[in-house]
């Protein structure tokens, strides 16, 4: 896949189109796609590093839930923070990324749309647990937004005005 969340069925663009610009389909094109190059402009501009936490996975079931995936190498997230030397807050949208970056953290996985801190790569972060942001998960847009929303407003990337 070109870039991550790129299923039109996944709401995370719709997600950052609403809470960054008021309209939801500001990621998304005529053909109900979502536009890539600006999908990568608002992430440099804001900051926002993806990256999955697993780098060898295996599906037992056809199908993307986490229940059915085993992580055969995770990632090895220290490396990457060295990488990124001005990143303190990591964000997960799954359980399976949860307990993988718990783990590296040392701390217990946050409960969903709140954070806990953890220490990694010499540094101190903030490890959040937001909603997925997946159809499949029983949340409406709204409240996916409003975590999110509030995950944003404390790292600083989102101000209310």
């Amino acid at each position: 896949m070109d870039f991550f969340y790129p299923n039109p069925q996944n709401d995370m663009w719709r997600i950052m189109g609403w809470l960054f610009y008021g309209d939801k389909l500001h990621f998304v094109n005529e053909q109900n796609k979502f536009r890539y190059g600006a999908i990568v402009s608002f992430c440099e501009e804001k900051g926002i590093a993806l990256f999955d936490t697993a780098q060898a996975v295996r599906r037992l079931k056809g199908n993307a839930s986490d229940n059915f995936l085993e992580v055969v190498k995770p990632t090895d997230i220290a490396d990457l923070l060295r990488q990124l030397p001005d990143c303190h807050d990591l964000c997960c949208t799954g359980q399976k990324s949860a307990e993988i970056l718990a783990q590296q953290c040392g701390c217990q996985w946050p409960h969903i749309g709140d954070y806990v801190e953890g220490h990694i790569a010499g540094r101190l972060l903030r490890l959040w647990r937001m909603p997925s942001s997946s159809r499949a998960y029983p949340l409406s847009l709204e409240k996916k937004a409003a975590a999110y929303g509030k995950m944003m407003q404390t790292i600083g990337l989102l101000t209310t005005e």
